[in-house]
C-alpha cells in the first residue's frame, strides 16, 4: 500500500509539470504523424517510430532515410550529429539517474530536452520519491509524443487547414521553461552564459552551424566557472 501511495504521490507531483509539454508535443507530434502520412507510410509507422526512437528531429529525418537506399553508417552518423546535444546536458544528470536503480535505463532512453528541463530544475518536495518523479516526467512526455504522432498519422489525411508555423509552439514552450528557471535562480550566471554563448556562436557561425559549438562553449565556460573558486581556495591556503 505504501508503495502505491508513493507512486501516486510522485505521479501527482510530476503531471502538472508536464502539462506545457503536453500542449507542445501534441502539435509537433501530430505534425510528425502528418509528415509520415504524406510520405505514404501507414499510421503504424509514426506510432512505432515515436515509441521506439523518441528522438524528435531524428524521426523526421528517418522518414526520408526509409525512402532511400539503406545506408546504416550514414544513418548512425546523422543520428549522432542530431542528438549529440544529449551528451552535453546528459552529463549533469549522471548522479541523479544513478540513484534511481533500474529506472535509470528508461530515464536514459527517454531523456529529451523537455524532460531534462523539468528534471534538472524542478523543486521536488521532500516526501516525493525523486526517482519516481523523474520517471513519471519522462514517461508522460514520451506518451504525449506518441499520442500526438498517432493522431497525426491517423487523421493527417483529413486535415485541410494550413499548419505552417505550428513548430513555433516548441519555441514558445522553451521560452516559458527558461523564464520559469530564471525566476527560480538565486543568481543568473548559468543562464547568462547560455544566452551569451549561443548568441556569440550564432553571430559567428550562422543559424545552421551554431548549436554544437555553442554547447561546447557553454559547457567549457561552466566547467571553468565551477573550478575557479576551488583553485582560488587552494591558492589562499
Amino acid at each position: 500500500m505504501q508503495r502505491k501511495d508513493a507512486l501516486y504521490s510522485a505521479f501527482k507531483a510530476a503531471f502538472p509539470k508536464t502539462i506545457p509539454i503536453l500542449t507542445g508535443f501534441m502539435f509537433v507530434g501530430a505534425a510528425y504523424g502528418i509528415f509520415m502520412q504524406s510520405l505514404g507510410f501507414h499510421p503504424l509507422y509514426a506510432t512505432l517510430m515515436s515509441l521506439l526512437i523518441f528522438a524528435g528531429s531524428m524521426e523526421f529525418v528517418a522518414g526520408h532515410l526509409l525512402l532511400v537506399a539503406f545506408n546504416p553508417i550514414n544513418a548512425a552518423f546523422l543520428t549522432l550529429i542530431l542528438n549529440s546535444r544529449h551528451l552535453f546536458y546528459g552529463v549533469s544528470l549522471l548522479d541523479k539517474y544513478n540513484a534511481t536503480g533500474a529506472k535509470k535505463y528508461y530515464l536514459i532512453f527517454g531523456m529529451c530536452d523537455e524532460s531534462f528541463a523539468i528534471n534538472s530544475t524542478a523543486k521536488i518536495p521532500k516526501h516525493i520519491d525523486k526517482g519516481w518523479f523523474m520517471f513519471f516526467v519522462t514517461l508522460l512526455n514520451h506518451i504525449y509524443w506518441v499520442l500526438g504522432a498517432t493522431i497525426g498519422g491517423l487523421f493527417g489525411a483529413y486535415i485541410t487547414f494550413n499548419t505552417e508555423g505550428l513548430e513555433f509552439v516548441m519555441t514558445a514552450l522553451f521560452t516559458v521553461i527558461f523564464l520559469d528557471q530564471w525566476l527560480q535562480e538565486e543568481n543568473h550566471q548559468s543562464s547568462i552564459v547560455g544566452i551569451g554563448g549561443s548568441l556569440l556562436c550564432l553571430v559567428l557561425l550562422g543559424p545552421d552551424h551554431f548549436i554544437l559549438p555553442s554547447l561546447v562553449v557553454i559547457l567549457s565556460t561552466l566547467i571553468l566557472m565551477k573550478k575557479s573558486p576551488k583553485k582560488r581556495e587552494v591558492l589562499e591556503q
